[in-house]
C-alpha cells in the first residue's frame, strides 16, 4: 500500500504495491446498482484484485463504520481555470504559466473531494494535457484528467477566443484556434485537436452564458458542420461532447450524433425523445447554474453583456434536470467546476437529489453511468476485480443526508491512499 504525504508517497509493510486489504461496512456496487454490506476488497498495486463478502483477514484500511463508493468521475470541468470578477481581465494579464500554477491545487482540491477523474471540456495553451501528464507521472496530486483541449466553436461563437476583444486585437482565428466555418474547417480543426493529444472533442453548439455576447442560446453550427465534427472524430476514436443551451442547436447537435448534451438548459420535450432515440446522453451542471444566478447579483462580478444570462439559468436549468430524468434521458454526472470553485464539485449531487433523482442513483451519475460515456467502464466506475483501485468512502450514508456527499474522508485513486 502506498499513502501520499505531502509531495512524497510512503511505501509501508517494506515493498511498493503490497497488497491491502479493506473492510467496508457499506459499499456500492456500481454494477449492479445495489449497495452491499460487509465487503472485503483486496488491492494489488494499481488495481483490484478481489471483491468478496464479510470481513476476510486482517483489515489494512478499516472502512466498516464508512460509505464505501467507487471514485467519482466529474464529466464536465475547466481544470486550469475558476471563476472570478477579473477573469475576462486576466486573459490579457496572466501568462499560460501563471495558469498552469494556478491550476495546482486545483487538481489537489478536486481529489480531495472525491473525484479521482475528471473530464476536462475546454482548456487553451495545452494547459490541461500538461496537467494530465504532470499528476499520471506523480508531480503533482490530482485526479485522472481526460481532456478535450481547446473547444472547437464558429466565428463569434461561444468558444471565439476573441469575442469581446477590439479589434486591433482580434484577428481571425481559425481551426487551429478552435473556429470553424464549413466542413472542411470541421476536420482541420478535429485533426488538429488529435495533434494536440486531445482525449475528445468539445464542440459550443449554442451560445454560452459566460461568454461576451447578447444570446446565450442561438444555434452556432449548421447541422452539416455538427455532422463533420462527429464524422472526422469517429476517424480518430473520439467521442463528441456538445455545449448547448437553446433548442435548435441541440437538435441539430443531437440529430448530427454528438455523444452528449453539456447544460442543456432550454431542452425542450422533443428534443429528449430524440435524445433517448438516439442513445445521447444528458451532463446537466446544475450548480453552475446556480452559482452564476447567484453572482449575477453581485455589481460587477460580471459585465453587462453577461449578467442578465447569468441571472436567469439557475431555476431553468435546475427544471430542465427533473423534466430529463423523469422523461428517462440518460444522464452522467457533472458540474462544469471552474465555473463554481474547484473542490465543490458534490454540490451537484446535492441538486440533482432536490431535482428528484434518489441518491443512490446520482452515485451511480457519477460512477457508472460517467465512465460508460467516458469509454472507461472496463478500467473505472465500479469496485470490481481488474479495475483501477479508485475507492473513496464518506463517514455516514449520503442516502441518508446528502450533505454527507461534501463529507469525504477517504481517497485512493490507483491504489495509493490520498486521503486518511
Amino acid at each position: 500500500m502506498r499513502i501520499w504525504w505531502g509531495v512524497t508517497a510512503l511505501v509501508l509493510s517494506g515493498a511498493a504495491w503490497a497488497e491491502t486489504t479493506i473492510h467496508a461496512g457499506r459499499m456500492v456496487d456500481a454494477a449492479a446498482g445495489a449497495v452491499r454490506e460487509a465487503v472485503t476488497v483486496v488491492v494489488d498495486g494499481e488495481r483490484i484484485k478481489a471483491v468478496e463478502d464479510g470481513y476476510q483477514g486482517r483489515a489494512d484500511i478499516d472502512l466498516k463504520d464508512a460509505f464505501v463508493m467507487p471514485g467519482w468521475i466529474d464529466m464536465h470541468v475547466h481544470i486550469a481555470s475558476q471563476r472570478n470578477p477579473a477573469s475576462f481581465v486576466e486573459r490579457f494579464t496572466l501568462e499560460p504559466a501563471d495558469q498552469a500554477l494556478r491550476a495546482v491545487p486545483y487538481a489537489e482540491r478536486t481529489l480531495m473531494a472525491g473525484f479521482t477523474t475528471v473530464r476536462d471540456t475546454g482548456t487553451s495553451h495545452g494547459l490541461a494535457q500538461s496537467l494530465r501528464r504532470a499528476v499520471a507521472e506523480g508531480h503533482i496530486v490530482g485526479p485522472r484528467i481526460f481532456t478535450s483541449g481547446k473547444g472547437i466553436g464558429t466565428t463569434g461563437g461561444h468558444a471565439d477566443p476573441t469575442n469581446g476583444v477590439s479589434e486591433a486585437l482580434r484577428g481571425d482565428p481559425g481551426p487551429v484556434d478552435g473556429v470553424v466555418n464549413g466542413t472542411v474547417d470541421a476536420y482541420k480543426a478535429v485533426r488538429a485537436r488529435y495533434k494536440a493529444g486531445a482525449d475528445l472533442i468539445k464542440i459550443t453548439a449554442t451560445g454560452g452564458v459566460l461568454s461576451e455576447a447578447k444570446s446565450g442560446q442561438n444555434p452556432q453550427f449548421t447541422e452539416e458542420e455538427i455532422a463533420a465534427i462527429v464524422a472526422a472524430a469517429k476517424d480518430y476514436g473520439f467521442r463528441v461532447a456538445a455545449h448547448a443551451h437553446g433548442t435548435e442547436g441541440m437538435r441539430r447537435a443531437v440529430a448530427a450524433g454528438v455523444d452528449s448534451i453539456e447544460h442543456g438548459t432550454y431542452m425542450s420535450d422533443e428534443v429528449m425523445a430524440l435524445m433517448k432515440e438516439k442513445g445521447t446522453w444528458y451532463v446537466p451542471t446544475i450548480v453552475a447554474g446556480m452559482f452564476v444566478m447567484e453572482k449575477a447579483e453581485i455589481e460587477g462580478y460580471f459585465s453587462e453583456a453577461v449578467r442578465p444570462k447569468a441571472a436567469a439559468i439557475g431555476p431553468v436549468i435546475a427544471n430542465t434536470f427533473s423534466r430529463a430524468y423523469r422523461a428517462g434521458v440518460k444522464i452522467a454526472f457533472g458540474t462544469d467546476t471552474g465555473v463554481p470553485p474547484h473542490g465543490e464539485n458534490w454540490k451537484e449531487f446535492v441538486y440533482m437529489v432536490e431535482g428528484g433523482m434518489p441518491a443512490i442513483e446520482a452515485i451511480l451519475s457519477a460512477t457508472r453511468s460517467a465512465a460508460l460515456l467516458l469509454d472507461q467502464w472496463d478500467a473505472l466506475g465500479s469496485i470490481e476485480a481488474g479495475k483501477l483501485a479508485d475507492i473513496i468512502a464518506t463517514p455516514s450514508d449520503p442516502r441518508e443526508d446528502v450533505q454527507a456527499f461534501g463529507q469525504v474522508h477517504f481517497v485512493m485513486k490507483g491504489g495509493t491512499v490520498y486521503k486518511q
